[in-house]
């Protein structure tokens, strides 16, 4: 193998895959089954979870083995998959633990920041024998990242996001989500060392803050929470895509996309 070959089939913490176009798949990872279908892949799933929901079309054939966290383990060894795909953050490392006491490949992602996408595609494609489907998705990638970048720089701001409530919880600034919304120039306020921090709504909170957006996933905020959180603090509110702004993968593409919709709806020009 050479250095680059090995360079693209090498995962994120650093365990080197041999191509396998005839793999088992189990993926773990709701957004990386959706780029596995739309690399040509679907036909080697032979597990997903629950929360694996697009294409709708496609997965309804695949047998789910629980969700990102509640995984069932006897399931997926009764599929007997040669491969599991699983992430840093969507799974636990206890449950990663058990798959590989009896799955010989255990693929570990963890895109931080769109371009990762581009390693994330062509590791998929590298591994399970779509070279050729995850060239043109990264071809597509890079002219909506291009896109993007040529748009006229909008002002800087500083955006809380807002994936929960009860308690009320947020990205930090090394997340995906926070990455996306860099690519505005946005930040999110730094709120501690946790990724996904627990905060309290104060004054001081609000102060220094342009606007507020509440995700519709994993908590599923309406634009009834948005109106009412916009009177309670005084400040913009809006009610953003979970799925575009957080999903990497095949909805990346979508996502660089929506982020013009986004920058709109928090400049007033949309």
């Amino acid at each position: 193998m050479n250095t680059a070959t090995d360079s693209l089939l090498t995962d994120v913490l650093g365990n080197r895959h041999a191509p396998a176009p005839d793999a088992r798949i189990v993926c773990l990872v709701p957004s990386i089954t959706e780029l596995l279908c739309d690399l040509g892949l679907a036909g080697q799933l032979v597990g997903r979870t629950g929360f694996c929901i697009h294409p709708r079309d496609v997965v309804a054939a695949i047998p789910k083995v629980g969700g990102t966290k509640a995984v069932n383990i006897e399931k997926i060894r009764k599929l007997a998959p040669t491969h599991v795909v699983v992430n840093i953050d969507e799974n636990e490392k206890p449950t990663v633990e058990k798959l590989a006491e009896f799955v010989p490949h255990i693929v570990v992602t963890h895109p931080n920041a769109p371009r990762d996408n581009l390693h994330l595609a062509r590791l998929m494609g590298g591994i399970f024998g779509a070279e050729d489907a995850a060239a043109r998705w990264c071809a597509d990638f890079e002219a909506e990242y291009a896109a993007l970048q040529a748009l006229p720089k909008a002002p800087a701001r500083t955006v809380l996001y807002c994936i929960w409530q009860d308690p009320w919880m947020t990205v930090s600034k090394d997340t995906y989500i926070a990455s996306m919304l860099a690519e505005l120039g946005w930040r999110v306020p730094d709120l501690g060392a946790d990724r996904y921090p627990r905060f309290a709504w104060s004054q001081e909170r609000v102060d220094g803050l342009d606007a507020v957006l509440l995700s519709t996933e994993p908590y599923r905020f309406t634009e009834t929470h948005a109106d009412a959180l916009e009177k309670q603090l005084g400040i913009p509110v809006f009610l953003v895509d979970g799925e575009m702004m957080s999903w990497y993968g095949s909805r990346a593409l979508a996502g660089l996309r929506y982020l013009r919709t986004v920058r709109d709806m928090v400049e007033g020009t949309g």
